[in-house]
């Protein structure tokens, strides 16, 4: 029986370990060919090695599937598009860019560097604009051409980012950005045949291990495998998708949820006098719903 991403063609970065590896073999094993993306570097960013790519494109032909490593570092805009077209020359075509790649330097806002920031929004903003430019310009290429796609980007944006975590300013900036740029690029994409859709994982990984999941219990740790996250995103790069856009998927091993937009909340008529706004003001933040908590719910003030 034919798998739900038969002959799709799928970039994923950051493949080389971690979600990316689940997303990987998942797809493989529902007939996707890939490309493995990952640069090899530590969890800071700092350093590359070629194995982790390759070890997961001999685990996918190992199983009979077809895929190919790829070390481009995506936040590089040229090595990007050598990538886009290293999928296009190798299997014909593109439908589906997965773009996973990312690195953490956690630091209280007082006490990050400007190195600290510039790296992870790079990495994350960056290197999510980068593939994504390159495929949305083969696509609409194909679609001015008269040919129809039906292609996905789907994009990795955070709780972290959406919802908030102390020491994590760049890191969730980066994520909170990748949610606003999934949403206009679903807005600007849909005339091309492509959906832009965005997972919030919760796994634990190399990225999270030292987050104090690594002293989980076992049962937890079984719920925050990444192999929890992976059908979400199968089903999201698979035809079975098609028309759902924009959306935020939050996804774990505990929960799978549609993370809500912002939505205008308590309004009132504008004054042009600054001493009137204090009462105003507070009127609207008392009958505004709290932010949430990292769990999606109100926090508790």
């Amino acid at each position: 029986m034919a798998g739900m991403c038969e002959g799709r063609v799928c970039i994923i970065t950051g493949a080389g370990r971690g979600i990316g590896r689940e997303y990987a073999l998942m797809l493989a094993e529902q007939g996707a060919k890939v490309v493995v993306n990952d640069l090899g570097g530590a969890r800071d960013g700092t350093s590359a090695d070629t194995g982790p790519a390759q070890e997961v494109v001999d685990e996918i032909k190992g199983m009979g599937g077809e895929a190919i490593a790829n070390t481009d570092d995506v936040s590089d805009f040229e090595a990007a598009g050598r990538m886009v077209k290293s999928a296009i020359d190798t299997f014909g075509g593109l439908d589906v860019v997965i773009n996973n790649a990312g690195i953490l330097r956690d630091r209280m806002l007082t006490n990050m560097t400007e190195a600290e920031w510039d790296a992870v929004i790079k990495v994350h903003l960056k290197g999510t604009f980068s593939p994504s430019h390159h495929a949305a310009a083969y696509w609409r290429e194909r679609a001015k051409a008269g040919e129809t796609n039906d292609a996905r980007l789907i994009n990795t944006t955070s709780v972290s980012g959406i919802y908030g975590n102390p020491g994590q300013t760049n890191y969730g900036a980066a994520k909170m950005g990748i949610a606003g740029f999934t949403i206009i690029a679903s807005l600007e994409l849909a005339r091309y045949g492509v959906t832009a859709n965005a997972i919030a994982p919760a796994a634990l990984t190399r990225l999270t291990e030292d987050l104090g999941m690594g002293q989980a219990s076992d049962e937890m740790k079984e719920m925050m495998s990444p192999r929890w996250v992976a059908p979400i995103v199968t089903w999201l790069a698979s035809t079975q998708s098609a028309g759902v856009t924009g959306r935020v998927f939050e996804a774990s091993g505990g929960v799978l949820a549609v993370a809500e937009s912002w939505h205008r909340g308590p309004s009132a008529t504008p004054v042009d006098d600054p001493t009137k706004v204090d009462a105003i003001a507070r009127d609207l933040l008392a009958k505004a719903r709290p932010n949430s908590d990292m769990q999606g719910q109100d926090r508790e003030s």
